[in-house]
């Protein structure tokens, strides 16, 4: 199979400007660009939506005022009323991941969460906030947090250890669920789309019935995995504000 046709094609990194500074590639590629239309979008979207901030809302400030009230929610039952203040973290991270994954559906576009070194970054500086908030709001009684109440002082040897190693893993499970979840599924309709093209117009239809669904079915995955990195994030500063074990 050529390359150009290999269904792991979509995913390569192409220079578009090329740069390089003390001897690092900074160039701006194609993922640089994708992500930096994900953020003008966000910010066009919302100036635009609540432009006119009408008590009678229109389709978008509607759409505009959901995501608020959605996000908002999430860290209200999750966080409860202390998350409140860490609203445009949480916001900002969802909004971002989510507008990544839709762009990522746009044919010959570029799904900028289907690399592992982005979205292991995004989930990086979630672990770096969460732990600093955590160090910020108890100190070193943080600590206290790899310990587990009620649990004889001689499995503490062994837990100790399996709660510090689980709690450095999140970064790398919250990563990989969402960098996986991309990489599979357009993988997927691009083995389908050849299928479409070997098998001509009379046996091309049976596999572009599977792009179809697969099509609404990444769709929705676009907003589950999002929806999954930002209440995953929730959590874990719930526990940064609580200890809770």
């Amino acid at each position: 199979m050529a390359a150009d046709h290999s269904p792991l094609a979509q995913f390569e990194i192409k220079r578009l400007v090329p740069m390089e500074v003390g001897g690092l590639d900074v160039s701006f590629t194609n993922s640089s660009l994708f992500m930096v239309l994900a953020i003008a979008v966000i910010t066009l979207f919302l100036t635009w939506a609540m432009r006119s901030r009408s008590l009678v809302p229109g389709r978008m400030q509607s759409i505009a005022e959901l995501s608020y009230e959605f996000i908002a929610g999430m860290l209200k039952d999750n966080v409860g009323s202390e998350g409140r203040k860490y609203f445009p973290f949480i916001f900002s991270i969802f909004m971002f991941v989510l507008l990544c994954n839709l762009l990522g559906m746009i044919p010959y576009s570029f799904t900028v969460t289907s690399h592992i070194i982005v979205t292991f970054a995004l989930a990086l500086v979630v672990f770096v906030a969460v732990t600093v908030i955590a160090f910020i709001r108890h100190g070193f009684k943080f600590l206290g947090f790899f310990v587990p109440t009620g649990v004889p002082a001689i499995l503490l040897v062994l837990l100790i250890p399996i709660e510090i190693i689980s709690y450095f893993v999140r970064p790398i499970s919250l990563s990989v669920r969402l960098f996986a979840n991309m990489l599979a599924g357009h993988t997927l309709m691009k083995v389908f789309g050849g299928f479409v093209i070997s098998l001509g117009i009379f046996l091309g239809w049976v596999p572009l019935a599977f792009i179809v669904a697969l099509t609404g079915l990444e769709f929705l995955v676009a907003f589950l995995q999002a929806y999954v990195f930002a209440i995953l994030s929730c959590l874990y500063l719930n526990d940064a504000i609580h200890l809770h074990h």
